[in-house]
């Protein structure tokens, strides 16, 4: 049989690109958290370059299959109407599946959803909780600003309200999604 590429180039781009296949193939197996942790982080970019359609495409699929921080940004999505239609519902649902699961962002924009009563009926002692739960489980650099908004919120309850909400955050646990 004849070589129809005497140089071999076609062969050598086939062997790489081959090798490039199984490559890929072979860190998708080995390494299958850094495949879904680079396409998380591709949503991420997207979302950071306001290219809000392609952040929720990315999203989605993480976000159903219980990913706390792509339904995080799913529900920020769907709170403001980037990338997807404006829907307080769908953004508290997405935040309750994170806040569940220990997302402390998550946990801060439900709170401010119960505080408001958009997507779910106002609730301020459910509101104070998820707040709390967010303080509590902020880095130092956003800690104050939502303590203050949880304090904020918390100036509009009754002492057994805010009791109330300290014994829910008090009794939450994390709980993964399957």
């Amino acid at each position: 049989m004849i070589d129809p590429d005497p140089s071999g180039r076609g062969r050598v781009l086939r062997l790489r690109g081959a090798l490039l296949a199984f490559g890929v193939a072979g860190l998708m197996v080995a390494g299958g958290a850094s495949a879904k942790a680079q396409s998380l982080g591709q949503g991420i970019s997207a979302f950071n370059r306001q290219d809000y359609v392609t952040a929720s495409r990315v999203f989605i699929p993480r976000a159903e299959r219980g990913n706390s921080a792509a339904q995080t940004y799913l529900g920020l999505l769907f709170e403001t109407g980037r990338g997807v239609p404006q829907n307080y519902t769908e953004a508290a649902m997405w935040y309750r599946r994170a806040a569940e699961q220990g997302d402390a962002r998550a946990q801060y924009s439900l709170g401010l959803l119960y505080d408001r009563g958009q997507g779910v009926p106002q609730d301020i002692v459910e509101a104070s909780k998820w707040l709390n739960l967010s303080t509590a489980a902020s880095p130092p650099r956003v800690r104050e600003s939502r303590a203050r908004i949880r304090d904020a919120v918390t100036s509009k309850m009754t002492r057994g309200e805010i009791a109330q909400a300290r014994l829910r955050a008090l009794e939450w646990a994390p709980s993964r999604e399957h």
